[in-house]
């Protein structure tokens, strides 16, 4: 008989549970998911094309491929080297930072992580205690939200949809501010949607922030993915008041076409950054010496690589909106930086395509994949339901088809 009066009824007491309520929690990344079994598909011979995954699919520049094999060769990279990272390698981070968005900061205020998920990672758990809340745009990346509540602290979603181009004003993100706000999360070119804030949004913004002693954690992944008019403000440069309380990551992954090889950081004040330093040495120790002598020569190089890789985007980006405002009941804004585009499907929810009625993006994206064997990623994924992510991100040919099998399914939407 069950003791009602015990802590814990038995299937849930604390020496039953196989995994950790905090880990348990944790969601399956969705975009890496949908990339997952859009290969799995097409191992098994389906001619599936998958627009789910956010990489280029460009080739590590040769130069940088050259400079791993070297270091595989040097005896010094067999080594544990600081958990920092080089420190060769955290110099020329500072130096293309200067460089490449103005933002003038020294080598101690650069973490070098596994990766730009570790870096988002450990600036949350360096500046987060238990119930502060984060301010975080949506529609935003998966794995933010995770980061924040694995960290302690708690996500407070502020909306933006099409008809602001995906953009979040002030006014939104002061009356989502209460007394236990403590950052700001500002992502700016996005992931999912594109959307790049123009310098005065920026400063709008980080003034806004500045004003409330908020800390500002800024991504800056796709900083030179910027398209046609837009530019990229980085924010302490705009707003240097802000510099004492933002951390800023980024990483070689999108401008380098370098996903696989793992290199992110984070930058910020001295004692943020000791402080994740100190946590990245009980937690992983240095990142690979290989990899990040393949970064260094990144940093260090010119940035040719990424203009004819933008090149491609751009073209690709144009195509893509195109053929997707093409279909009825589909509502495509411009996309003006990173590699997505972010279509609203709401008014296809609820209509009949193939004897079927999917009242979810969920149910839509899973009824593409089936009848047109096109993976994309849905709107739920990145807060926002009644939308479907499609990253540019591969060949033109694919992604001509790979539309147009798409544009073909839902041709079919009726009542």
């Amino acid at each position: 008989m069950t003791d009602a009066t015990a802590p814990f009824p038995a299937a849930q007491a604390p020496t039953d549970r196989r995994v950790s309520t905090r880990i348990g929690s944790i969601s399956e990344s969705a975009t890496l998911a949908v990339d997952a079994k859009a290969k799995a598909l097409k191992a098994a011979g389906r001619p599936v094309i998958g627009f789910g995954a956010g990489e280029p699919d460009f080739p590590t520049p040769d130069y940088i491929v050259e400079a791993a094999v070297e270091a595989c060769r040097d005896p010094r990279n067999h080594r544990y080297t600081p958990a920092g990272g080089l420190p060769e390698l955290k110099a020329a981070i500072a130096a293309k930072t200067l460089r490449d968005s103005g933002y003038e900061v020294e080598a101690s205020q650069v973490l070098v992580t596994n990766g730009g998920k570790q870096a988002i990672y450990a600036a949350f758990a360096t500046i987060l205690d238990p119930g502060d809340e984060v301010i975080v745009p949506a529609p935003y990346w998966t794995t933010y939200p995770e980061s924040i509540r694995l960290a302690g602290g708690i996500p407070v979603e502020v909306v933006a949809d099409e008809t602001t181009g995906y953009r979040v004003s002030v006014e939104q993100l002061e009356a989502a501010r209460t007394e236990h706000t403590k950052v700001l999360l500002f992502v700016s070119p996005s992931n999912p949607t594109g959307a790049v804030y123009s310098r005065a949004e920026v400063e709008a913004i980080g003034r806004w922030a500045a004003e409330h002693g908020l800390w500002v954690l800024t991504d800056e992944i796709y900083e030179h993915l910027v398209y046609g008019d837009a530019e990229f403000s980085s924010l302490p440069v705009v707003v240097p008041e802000l510099r004492d309380k933002c951390v800023v990551v980024n990483g070689v992954a999108k401008t380098y076409a370098m996903t696989g090889w793992r290199v992110g950081w984070v930058i910020g004040p001295k004692d943020v950054v000791k402080a994740a330093t100190n946590l990245q040495s009980h937690a992983t120790s240095n990142v690979s010496n290989v990899a990040q002598r393949a970064a260094l020569a990144a940093v260090s190089g010119d940035l040719k690589a990424v203009e004819e890789m933008k090149t491609a985007f751009d073209r690709r980006r144009r195509k893509i909106v195109q053929m997707l405002n093409e279909i009825d009941g589909v509502v495509c804004p411009e996309p003006e930086g990173a590699f997505y585009a972010y279509p609203s499907v709401k008014a296809l929810l609820g209509k009949e395509i193939r004897g079927r009625r999917p009242a979810t993006s969920v149910e839509l994206a899973a009824l593409i994949l089936e009848e047109a064997e096109v993976a994309v990623v849905p709107g739920e994924a990145f807060g926002t339901p009644g939308y479907l992510r499609l990253s540019y991100a591969l060949g033109d040919e694919d992604l001509v088809e790979g539309v147009s099998r798409i544009q073909k399914l839902l041709a079919e939407a009726r009542g």
